[in-house]
């Protein structure tokens, strides 16, 4: 809508990789490729700090559930864990290759990672433990389990591009850029299911609060929208670029979703810029409703604010927007599906159904 004035957050001096806003909806935590991810008040988008020490590009971030502690993974080879009120580093945790990704279990005392093959090792997917019973101090740097990212039948390795535990902790799921998913036991690293929901990588992946659903983002142009339980595929959310991110609104049956032309061939396609904008999505329905345009680059990364009055984008272009919703939209009813014209005498109330 025309009425929503994005607060533009200049903090970052390359390309935005990342933006997460935590479990409370009042801090964005985001990364870019210029090696130090920043946090944000959410309500005005004032910056409040940075977390200084990496020494490469940012790959991904994820806050504990009480926003106490921040996970960074970086091209650096190395996790960071950080305290988040003071900004100080209380933990490395070195890999053999680039970390893509970083994701803490469900009560906060383990935390799984997925790093890049590098030289003659493989990729991993890494876990591990960050007991509440010990002090920080006596955290070890060495994973409690290390799963090894197998090659295809063709030999060649496949890279994992997003790592989230699922309920409970009972499996972790990774996205590669095969764009296939597995899952697999946190115990003892056994792959437990594997589905193929695209052809092309998934470059990210996003669950519903509760976790009941997860959307996939894909080069090939779409975004999936499945059922966690099943692994059944829902719905799909076709576009005319390389989907980058997508996320489900909390409070709307609302896809948001983002992308466009990789930064390489962007400078080689002659005439047309790239459209950077965010698209919204009928959840149910696949439809495209809206778009809200701003960015001079792909948009790399989207969160939505787990209160769904706001939303963050963040592009190529080095630039975080952060949007507010306005009255029109929080209060806009989603269409009913039209009524066959034989049903007039149906005396039933539209509104149930």
């Amino acid at each position: 809508s025309g009425k929503m004035r994005p607060i533009l957050l200049k903090g970052h001096e390359r390309s935005i990789t990342v933006v997460k806003y935590n479990r409370d909806g009042d801090l964005l935590f985001t990364a870019s490729k210029d090696h130090v991810p920043s946090v944000w008040r959410a309500e005005d988008g004032s910056r409040l700090g940075t977390f200084n020490g990496h020494k490469g590009t940012i790959w991904d971030l994820d806050s504990d559930s009480t926003t106490t502690y921040l996970l960074s993974a970086s091209a650096d080879t190395t996790v960071k864990l950080w305290s988040i009120c003071d900004g100080q580093i209380i933990r490395d945790y070195p890999h053999r290759g680039p970390v893509r990704g970083v994701a803490w279990a469900a009560g906060g005392q383990m935390f799984a990672t997925i790093s890049d093959p590098f030289v003659e090792h493989p990729g991993y997917i890494s876990v591990f433990a960050v007991p509440k019973s010990e002090s920080p101090e006596q955290w070890s740097e060495k994973p409690i389990l290390e799963i090894e990212l197998p090659k295809n039948n063709k030999g060649q390795r496949v890279n994992a591009t997003n790592v989230v535990w699922l309920n409970l902790n009972e499996a972790i799921f990774v996205t590669f850029d095969n764009g296939c998913i597995r899952l697999y036991d946190p115990e003892n690293g056994e792959e437990l299911d594997e589905i193929q929901p695209h052809e092309k990588k998934i470059n990210r992946v996003s669950f519903n609060r509760n976790k009941t659903m997860f959307i996939t983002s894909s080069a090939d142009f779409t975004a999936k929208l499945y059922d966690v339980v099943e692994l059944e595929h829902l719905k799909t959310y076709q576009t005319d670029r390389p989907v980058n991110d997508a996320v489900i609104s909390p409070t709307k049956d609302h896809i948001l979703l983002g992308g466009g032309q990789e930064a390489m061939s962007v400078t080689t396609t002659a005439g047309k810029v790239g459209k950077f904008e965010t698209r919204f999505f009928h959840l149910v329905y696949e439809e495209e409703f809206g778009i809200v345009k701003g960015h001079f680059g792909p948009i790399n990364a989207l969160d939505i604010n787990p209160n769904g009055l706001s939303y963050a984008s963040g592009a190529e272009d080095g630039y975080i927007r952060l949007h507010f919703f306005d009255k029109s939209y929080i209060e806009m009813k989603d269409p009913v599906p039209e009524v066959d014209e034989n049903d007039d005498d149906d005396e039933e109330d539209p509104a149930a159904e």
